[in-house]
């Protein structure tokens, strides 16, 4: 019998993401949006888009996210284009690495809307980094190892563009 995969990666009571919930609590909407869509465009969209060359609406999800986050789109404007991204994911059951891939960049599109999406994109993007990287049959150790690596990459790069002393932190309510 087939493993059972998990459908993200990560532990939300890890030191490593309980430290990366506590830096995007110092920063404000726009560096976060900002962080999460240049992770979900440069380090996940390309696992999505190695599976399904031809499906470009994650892509357009992402684009019309950045031009709300940039300011040059209302986000009533591209709703309906973001809401189809998280969608995608639901037809790909049979293959983990993009569903997971697909549930990641929905949810850094979905950032624009909702801040705390950004524990989402870790979560999935570490299950699709991890099985793109190792396959469907590793053990749960290697995928904890790589899900602990991809957080300290998300943080190092919140890291990098993080404003110090932020004087308008995004004030979020993490149901976790």
């Amino acid at each position: 019998m087939p493993k059972k995969l998990r459908k993200t990666l990560g532990d939300v009571f890890a030191p490593s993401t309980v430290a990366l919930r506590a830096l995007i609590d110092t920063q404000s909407k726009d560096t976060i949006r900002k962080w999460c869509l240049n992770f979900a465009t440069e380090k996940v969209l390309p696992i999505y888009e190695k599976h399904c060359p031809n499906d470009n609406r994650l892509r357009y999800a992402l684009v019309a996210a950045m031009e709300v986050a940039e300011g040059t789109v209302k986000l009533a404007a591209v709703k309906s284009i973001i809401r189809e991204a998280q969608t995608v994911a639901q037809g790909l059951d049979k293959n983990p690495v993009t569903q997971a891939a697909a549930r990641a960049v929905s949810c850094g599109a979905a950032i624009v809307q909702t801040s705390t999406q950004s524990l989402g994109l870790y979560f999935y993007a570490a299950a699709a980094i991890a099985y793109d990287k190792v396959g469907l049959e590793a053990t749960d150790d290697v995928y904890d190892e790589i899900a602990e690596e991809v957080c300290l990459e998300f943080t190092a790069a919140l890291r990098a563009i993080a404003v110090e002393d932020e004087p308008n932190p995004a004030k979020l309510k993490w149901n976790c």
